[in-house]
């Protein structure tokens, strides 16, 4: 064989060797809220059964998302964050750690939606429709802690726009939110530690993600639940960090993720794909609902504006409201 040749192959040969040993190298450490572990193990097993995917190994971490979020900025390694909320995307941003662009990306940056429901006891009992029902004499609620679980925050905004939707000005929704808190007997650190409150007999009713109850259902819980009419479309990010040091390999999972098979394992383990050809398959599990509405709705304005409003620190009206109910006025555990 020529020796240009040979010198060819040896060097295919060196190139391929060195792909195999980087994607051998390759580990991912994703930091995601606590409620998609078992969908994210799903498409993980996946990703690794693919060309793209072999060699490559992942860490997982799963939490409150907003103590999610603060350890990844205290230093906790992540290479893909899936954090509950835009505004723990934000609180990434704003410390350098996530492009400002990320919701630029396919689907504005999102994985996967869901909504806002009542997971209630058996048969109903309370009759719980709608939000009204919820401050009802001896009505008990359970829902998570706002300064630590995005779940719970996603719960107060849709209470308040959901009575900004239905008429009241800002003053009368922000007292009914303050009158929800009054009926809430237990504020967990995280959505899927409410639930697990909830199944362990505490309250009547559990303000949570579609996805939390239908996750608990396909685990063998009979847990029932309403949608109401007026209820908050949850739209769930997710992003490369610049501190990646496999950026290829992140970047290319997060595309794996949102490919139609893999938005059909989400819609499979109760989550609404973001991929249209995937929605396509859950429109009768999933269904339009006119009283629908986002974190654009104008009453809120965004994610930093009802950060500001709501959930900053010192000021926001959660920690006057936790104050006023004797609830929890930080993350902490």
């Amino acid at each position: 064989m020529p020796r240009f040749k040979l010198a060819l192959v040896a060097f295919s040969l060196a190139m391929l060797a060195a792909a195999a040993v980087a994607a051998a190298d390759s580990t991912l450490n994703l930091v995601a809220y606590s409620t998609p572990k078992p969908v994210l193990t799903k498409i993980i097993s996946d990703f690794q059964a693919t060309q793209q995917g072999q060699g490559v190994s992942f860490t997982q971490s799963y939490g409150a998302s907003g103590n999610q979020a603060k350890a990844v900025i205290a230093g906790q390694p992540a290479d893909i964050v899936f954090p509950s909320t835009g505004d723990d995307m934000n609180a990434l941003v704003d410390a350098g750690l996530v492009d400002s662009s990320w919701d630029k990306q396919g689907y504005k940056g999102i994985a996967a939606d869901t909504v806002v429901v009542f997971a209630v006891r058996n048969g109903n009992p309370k009759h719980i429709k709608g939000w009204k029902d919820l401050v009802k004499p001896g009505v008990q609620v359970v829902t998570p802690n706002p300064f630590s679980s995005g779940s719970a925050k996603w719960n107060v905004l849709a209470a308040y726009t959901a009575q900004r939707r239905l008429g009241k000005t800002d003053a009368q929704a922000t007292a009914y939110v303050k009158e929800l808190f009054r009926h809430v007997v237990s504020q967990d650190t995280s959505g899927s530690n409410a639930t697990n409150t909830f199944l362990a007999g505490k309250g009547d009713v559990l303000i949570t993600y579609e996805s939390e109850a239908i996750n608990a259902r396909l685990k063998g819980q009979d847990l029932q639940y309403v949608i109401p009419r007026q209820t908050m479309l949850i739209e769930l990010p997710i992003a490369v960090t610049k501190s990646s040091g496999n950026k290829d390999h992140a970047n290319q999972f997060i595309q794996f993720a949102k490919s139609t098979p893999e938005q059909k394992v989400f819609g499979q383990y109760g989550f609404r794909p973001v991929n249209p050809a995937a929605a396509k398959d859950f429109t009768k599990q999933f269904p339009a609902r006119p009283g629908l509405f986002t974190i654009a709705d104008k009453t809120v304005g965004g994610w930093r504006a009802a950060d500001k409003t709501w959930f900053e620190p010192a000021k926001g009206r959660m920690v006057g409201i936790e104050q006023a109910v004797g609830g929890p006025t930080s993350g902490a555990a």
